[in-house]
């Protein structure tokens, strides 16, 4: 699978988190690669967005990352608890990412049920194979994503995005980002993007 390179990330927030759906994020852990297909994203564009960190240009300790060149992590902590994995997009000092949102399980199996449930992957029940990555915290936790990847370059090796070599033959669906009713008129944009029909998908309202 050939890794994407930097200026794939390198423009419009809305572009890239739709062409980020159906690649892969491959995570090397120990020897292993943990892979899973992206199949929902968010797209924030910090600036004119009230629902991100970085609105109005705020740069602090936590959004540093985002001003930096793009095609690197940024990883943050949600509830005192769960970890998203977000990707910053667009040139440097235009603090814009993509979170992805979702992820359909592809090779790493047994280890992201370990992660998750702390069992193998045939002991899970069906409910549980699908809840897996069906979530940012959950994508997160399955792929062994942790805080120090903060500021990860995913041009370099450990963690990285590959292209689709498998069917890419899809519609995407677009609605509202979800949990951002903080965000007054920034929480009815339309920037959440999603592989149509993926059983893996967030279960939202539409």
């Amino acid at each position: 699978m050939k890794k994407l390179d930097r200026s794939f990330y390198e423009r419009d927030t809305l572009v890239v988190a739709q062409e980020l759906l159906g690649k892969y994020i491959v995570h090397k852990i120990k020897g292993k690669e943990l892979i899973a297909r992206i199949v929902e994203t968010e797209a924030y564009k910090g600036p004119v967005d009230k629902a991100a960190h970085s609105y109005q240009n705020r740069r602090t300790p936590r959004t540093e990352v985002m001003f930096g060149p793009p095609g690197h992590a940024y990883v943050y902590l949600i509830y005192g608890m769960y970890l998203c994995m977000n990707i910053v997009t667009e040139e440097e000092g235009m603090p814009c990412a993509v979170l992805l949102r979702a992820a359909e399980p592809v090779e790493g199996l047994d280890e992201m049920a370990q992660l998750r449930f702390n069992k193998t992957y045939k002991q899970l029940t069906r409910s549980q194979k699908i809840n897996l990555t069906n979530g940012p915290g959950k994508l997160a936790m399955a792929l062994n994503i942790t805080r120090e990847d903060n500021g990860l370059d995913l041009c370099a090796e450990k963690m990285f995005i590959c292209e689709s070599d498998s069917d890419s033959n899809f519609f995407i669906g677009r609605g509202k980002r979800i949990n951002i009713d903080y965000a007054e008129e920034a929480a009815d944009y339309l920037w959440r993007f999603y592989i149509k029909d993926n059983p893996y998908i967030s279960k939202v309202k539409e």
